[in-house]
């Protein structure tokens, strides 16, 4: 229920903007798409890792709804790595555009990590979770060893 009211709000923003994304610069435009769905996934892990970390107490409900977050935006990013969409305030390294099919392994393999996450988050149970979180935190270290700046 809670996927269906994100994929309902994502694609009415999507819908809405469209029109004045068209108007733009398309490389702008996947920039600044990429951006906001990694700005947007970084505000859901925030709370995790300090829940994973003992930094703030774990909450089993807030937990699993980041997580699901998560697992859904996970799939977004890779539309907004067009070509010609190297510019601007970008950590993404040219690797992301001419070693493609390793930077969309890597994507996969963060969005099945993203998803068992999700999965393995509704049983409530943080000693489970803990290694899944890592997985996906290794994941996500290995794209941006590979494909990002510093």
């Amino acid at each position: 229920m809670k996927f269906r009211s994100i994929l309902a709000a994502t694609m009415l923003l999507t819908a809405s903007a469209t029109p004045l994304m068209a108007q733009g610069d398309p490389a702008e435009d996947a920039l600044n798409y990429r951006l906001g769905v990694f700005r947007t996934m970084a505000w859901s892990f925030g709370p995790m890792v300090a829940m994973v970390k003992n930094k703030m107490p774990y909450d089993a409900a807030l937990f699993s709804q980041h997580a699901e977050r998560v697992a859904f935006l996970s799939h977004l990013p890779l539309e907004g790595f067009i070509a010609d969409s190297r510019i601007g305030d970008t950590t993404a390294k040219p690797e992301v555009w001419t070693e493609r099919a390793e930077f969309e392994i890597q994507m996969d393999t963060m969005i099945s990590a993203a998803e068992k996450l999700f999965e393995v988050s509704k049983a409530g149970d943080l000693d489970a979770i803990r290694p899944q979180f890592g997985a996906l935190g290794k994941s996500c270290k290995s794209c941006h060893d590979d494909f990002r700046t510093e």
